[in-house]
This record gives C-alpha cells, sequence and structure tokens, in this order.
C-alpha cells in the first residue's frame, strides 16, 4: 500500500522502504516507552508486524508505526514515532487514520493502543479511552 500528500509526503507498508537502522535510533533513544531497545529486539518486531513508513519528498523516513495483529479479532497500534522535524504536520494523525483504514478490511473486534501524551492525534481517527480499564491487565516481564 502507497498513499501520498499533496505535500509530498508518502505513507507505505513496503518493507523494503523501511530504514530499520533510524527506527532502531529513534526507538532507542527518544521514544519514551523503547528507551534502550536493543537493535535486535527492534528486527525482530519488525519481522513480526504490520509495518508503516512515512517519507519525505526527498524519500527520506520521517515517520513510522506498527501494528501487531491476528489479523481476524484484535490488533495492537504501537511504536508510532514522528520525527521531531515533522512533527506539527499532522504525519501522526494521517498515520494513525491509514492503519484504522488499512486494518478496516479486518473487521477486527479490537484495535488497541497505550499511549502517555498523544490522546488528541488518536481521537482525532476515532481512537477512545478503554471503557472499562479495571478489565485490563498486564504481565510486566524483563525486557
Amino acid at each position: 500500500m502507497i498513499t501520498s500528500r499533496e505535500d509530498g509526503y508518502e505513507l507505505s507498508t513496503d518493507p523494503s522502504r523501511l530504514d530499520i537502522d533510524l527506527v532502531h535510533h529513534w526507538l532507542s533513544t527518544d521514544a519514551y516507552w523503547a528507551l534502550g531497545r536493543s537493535r535486535e529486539a527492534v528486527e525482530q518486531s519488525v519481522r513480526g508486524s504490520l509495518n508503516f513508513a512515512v517519507h519525505d519528498a526527498a524519500g527520506s523516513q520521517v515517520a513510522y508505526a506498527r501494528v501487531v495483529t491476528d489479523s481476524a479479532t484484535f490488533a495492537w497500534l504501537c511504536d508510532v514515532y514522528v520525527a521531531p522535524a515533522h512533527r506539527g504536520r499532522g504525519l501522526g494523525t494521517w498515520l494513525a487514520g491509514a492503519v484504522r483504514d488499512h486494518l478496516a478490511p479486518y473487521r477486527l473486534k479490537r484495535v488497541m493502543l497505550s499511549t502517555l501524551d498523544a490522546h488528541a492525534v488518536y481521537a482525532k481517527v476515532g481512537f477512545a479511552p478503554f471503557p472499562d480499564p479495571d478489565k485490563l491487565m498486564i504481565l510486566n516481564s524483563a525486557g
């Protein structure tokens, strides 16, 4: 899937267009949820996920997101990152909307995500707070 905007940004799910070194750098050094994540962990997560990349008009990757899904009942949107120099241009909203639209044909019961500070971005494309957070549980482990 490739989608373009009038301002020259292009969104792609083509894995050959991913700059994994750059994604690793972003996540391991600047993303609060993934600080210190190893290159090997990033590679493995990319292999096991549906990946979305945004490139600028020059072809440089400027944003990333991945989805973990069974393509039948559930998906988890994670590792959404927009390079600082490209923030404030609606790329995060565009990326989240593209993920939503890409997953729509699967008619999943639930698409979830976790965010500390971007609730408004995700609300623009239909995400809402979990209706009963007391039902959620987590199993934390090292790593």
